[in-house]
């Protein structure tokens, strides 16, 4: 009893310890893509034009004027891109439905073919491939994984790229103008709480990766904080040309 018991919470101990985080990136990539674009790409328009010696109105214009067109560009350009991939993604698998129907048993060769490939015994890969290839959903959700490497029900929605990369962006882009809009007169309030927005979304992003969260929010405050310094002495530069 106590053998059986032991290996029972060995059991509930493996399965409760043993899980993995989401490395797929489907929200991930464009939430955070889109945020960190938003601040970097406004908060560098902004310290640009503020370089040149404009007026606090200009500085402000220009923000939400980023904001607007940056999350549209990015809601158009995440939406095509998605919804393009899922085009593809379902013309290969109209071509491995044609190629079951017309060839069930090459197809059922191939499959078994590939387990041998990775070790299991040729009779046993042959059972496996015939038994799998009764049911044809089952069959074609099989090769798409094995050959093409996607998941036919778990494709990614345009619809939820374009909404999650508009929204993210936005709010990105929003940090350098919100003190503007609160009554700030000076460009330093608004670099200030971009730069911790940058390294808030880096310290984020290491929830879900290896990096220890203070390195790769002090990765993302370096690269923000590099791109606005380049910006601001171009504006200088440029404000004092002309």
């Amino acid at each position: 009893m106590s053998i059986i018991e032991t290996e029972a919470t060995l059991h509930v101990a493996h399965r409760d310890n043993h899980t993995h985080r989401d490395v797929n990136g489907g929200w991930l990539r464009p939430a955070v893509f889109g945020a960190m674009d938003g601040l970097v790409s406004n908060l560098a328009l902004m310290t640009g034009v503020a370089g040149g010696a404009v007026s606090q109105q200009t500085i402000v214009i220009t923000g939400l004027a980023g904001l607007a067109a940056g999350a549209f560009s990015m809601a158009a350009g995440e939406y095509t891109s998605v919804a393009s991939q899922r085009e593809l993604v379902q013309a290969e698998l109209d071509v491995e439905r044609r190629e079951l129907r017309k060839h069930p048993v090459d197809e059922m060769e191939e499959l078994a073919a590939l387990y041998v490939a990775r070790g299991v015994e040729p009779a046993l890969a042959r059972e496996v491939a015939m038994q799998l290839s009764r049911d044809p959903e089952q069959a074609l959700e099989i090769h798409a994984r094995e050959e093409l490497g996607i998941d036919p029900d778990d494709l990614p929605s345009p619809t939820v790229a374009a909404v999650s990369s508009f929204g993210s962006f936005a709010l990105g882009a929003l940090l350098p103008v919100l003190p503007y809009l609160l009554g700030a007169t000076a460009l330093w309030p608004a670099v200030l709480l971009a730069l911790v927005g940058l390294f808030g979304c880096g310290a984020l992003v290491a929830r879900v990766t290896a990096r220890s969260w203070w390195y790769s929010g002090l990765r993302q405050l370096v690269l923000g904080g590099a791109a606005a310094a380049v910006t601001y002495g171009l504006g200088t530069l440029f404000g004092a040309a002309f």
